[in-house]
């Protein structure tokens, strides 16, 4: 470390991100140039977009998402966070009912983690000097970052085989976030990056019902039904997705229900805002396939689902009912 840039303990950071309500905190310091563990990351990227597997998620491509120094210059380290979001509800298995993800249950995620990260990212800067400021800019899934390539480098977890990041504590039932500044926060031993534990596990693998998986952490968009209940805004849905939905209307969590880590070691959230709104537990599918502007608008308040527009859920509805708005043989 240099003398003329700001320095942080790691030991104060972590207190304070967990006192600010955190499950988890790490922190990974960023090198002048990109590592091999980088690098190798940036690989998997490009082989994953030119294979086309972003579909029509254009931003995917960004030069920043490639390397963490175009987004903040002068970075030095990535403060990775985790938020568990679990809670013990369970679905209803009857045909008559919607399937909606987990992570739309409850009030929206980005502004649950966003108030939190603001917090952090002000403390930061209020460690700084008049000679050697602290620079820091927060994100949660909201920017060009790699947030579980950091979250694994700053030992949170690893990438399981289902491309989601999975904890020993949490499973994969959290919601990461990252504040990058150019202080320099020498990591702790609990920092180390993250090692695999899926072992030769594929239950994600064989229990996608469309094969998005197309290998350990390699998820086709085009294939998973998440990405087509939320992000297709398309009119209709490619007849191969609109047949396997199963209900599923906004999302999907198959991947992570199958996980042995999410069945043996989830535990409930303490952020009371994350437990299910009443009407999202078990929506009815005639309901969804009908929503109107303003029921749309009252039943997803403050909620992360409300990028799933009115059309979007009646289309997902219809579809997952076997009706005319989908595209199926």
């Amino acid at each position: 470390m240099s003398e003329s840039e700001p320095r942080l303990e790691a030991e104060a950071v972590r207190q304070q991100a967990l006192a600010l309500g955190f499950h988890k905190v790490g922190i990974a310091a960023v090198d002048p140039a990109p590592s091999e563990a980088e690098q190798a990351s940036q690989a998997a990227l490009n082989r994953w977009l030119n294979q086309g597997h972003q579909a029509d998620m254009a931003w995917m491509n960004s030069p920043k998402r490639q390397d963490i120094r175009q987004v903040l210059p002068g970075v030095k380290s990535v403060i990775a966070v985790a938020l568990n979001y679990y809670t013990p509800h369970q679905r209803p298995v009857e045909p008559e009912y919607g399937k909606i993800s987990r992570y739309g249950w409850g009030r929206d995620y980005h502004r649950i983690l966003h108030r939190k990260l603001k917090a952090l990212q002000q403390w930061l800067i209020e460690q700084g000097q008049s000679d050697l400021p602290i620079t820091a800019r927060y994100y949660a899934d909201t920017g060009p970052v790699s947030d579980k390539f950091w979250a694994q480098q700053a030992g949170l977890g690893w990438i399981g085989k289902n491309g989601n990041v999975i904890t020993r504590e949490y499973g994969s039932w959290v919601f990461l976030g990252e504040v990058l500044t150019n202080a320099a926060i020498a990591p702790q031993s609990a920092d180390t990056p993250h090692t695999d534990h899926c072992g030769t596990c594929t239950r994600c693998l064989e229990a996608c019902p469309t094969v998005a998986i197309t290998a350990p952490a390699v998820v086709d968009a085009n294939r998973c039904i998440a990405y087509h209940t939320i992000e297709n805004r398309a009119e209709t849905l490619p007849s191969e997705i609109a047949q396997n939905l199963n209900g599923w209307v906004a999302g999907c969590d198959i991947c992570q229900d199958v996980c042995p880590w999410n069945q043996r070691f989830a535990q409930p959230t303490d952020v009371a805002d994350f437990h299910p709104y009443p009407d999202n537990l078990a929506p009815q599918l005639s309901d969804l396939a009908t929503l109107s502007e303003a029921a749309w608008d009252q039943r997803f308040p403050a909620s992360a689902l409300r990028r799933i527009k009115p059309a979007m859920i009646r289309r997902n509805a219809q579809a997952a009912m076997g009706g005319a708005n989908s595209d199926q043989a």
